[in-house]
């Protein structure tokens, strides 16, 4: 017998609002400082339950095997720790684009464990979730936490914050970018000077360190750069200092994004671009819309 949901999970975006590397680890992992700023905007997922215990999506993905995919990792995951002898088949709307620094894969992880560990009635903390979406990638636990933070560590160490609403425009140049060819880029800088909460809000220069090696590598990235940046200040775009806001990439690209103070300014700024352009607009959130729903 199926149990079948017709409810969609939102496996939400993010954006870096900014990404330091402070040091690595004595096992090679790199140490970050980075504040997740989560968006209402994402993938959907749904999840025809099964007593079988068979797992997987009702449609693979060309590029990704099911033996490779996050989603069917994560499920899987939650029967080995649980034991739960229930399956799933997994339908998504996938509207983030891989290798696009949105978190758009670690996100379906994340959703994933929560949907399941709802509809299989496993009954795991969100802390015992968050450890397990760790093994799948640094970027899952702050999705199942499901709250805006400043992270810490490998990503893992979060505090949750209260951000200022913004709405971001978002473009994609169509590129996707090898997160691991970056962290292993010689050109890489590894020796940011850390930095706290309070100057993040005080307004401290912040950067992301992979901007400057993205751009070299993926010239699609810096004409998005290029091209974003122009449409703020020809719609005269400017933080509280006065100043015209520079458009700046997500993670560890290829996506790129400027704040705006509300809907209508990105929107005006999207008029301007191309009409070509790869973009949508998102309002930032504090809290995740998949514990919303």
């Amino acid at each position: 017998m199926n149990i079948t949901s017709n409810r969609k999970w939102l496996a939400p975006a993010k954006l870096n609002l900014f990404l330091h590397i402070v040091g690595r680890r004595a096992d090679g992992y790199h140490l970050l400082q980075t504040v997740f700023q989560l968006l209402d905007y994402g993938d959907e997922l749904s999840f025809d339950i099964n007593q079988s215990g068979a797992v997987g999506l009702d449609i693979p993905m060309a590029s990704v095997p099911d033996a490779d995919n996050l989603i069917v990792k994560a499920a899987k995951l939650l029967q080995t720790e649980t034991g739960c002898s229930m399956g799933a088949e997994i339908s998504i709307e996938k509207k983030l684009p891989m290798g696009g620094g949105l978190g758009g894969g670690s996100s379906d992880a994340a959703t994933t464990l929560v949907a399941l560990n709802n509809l299989w009635q496993t009954g795991l903390s969100t802390d015992h979730l968050a450890d397990l979406g760790l093994k799948l990638g640094a970027d899952v636990p702050v999705f199942v936490r499901g709250q805006s933070s400043w992270a810490e560590g490998v990503g893992e160490t979060l505090q949750a914050m209260s951000l200022p609403e913004q709405h971001f425009l978002v473009l994609n140049p169509q590129v996707e970018v090898s997160t691991a060819a970056l962290f292993s880029h010689s050109q890489l800088t590894r020796d940011c000077a850390a930095i706290t909460i309070r100057g993040f809000h005080s307004g401290v220069v912040l950067s992301n360190v992979f901007q400057p090696l993205v751009c070299e590598l993926y010239p699609p990235v810096a004409a998005a750069l290029e091209s974003l940046s122009k449409a703020a200040v020809q719609c005269d775009v400017k933080n509280n200092k006065g100043e015209v806001r520079q458009a700046r990439m997500t993670g560890t690209g290829a996506c790129v994004f400027l704040a705006c103070d509300t809907k209508a300014q990105a929107q005006k700024v999207l008029s301007a671009l191309p009409a070509t352009a790869d973009c949508f607009i998102a309002r930032g959130v504090d809290r995740s819309g998949l514990f919303d729903q």
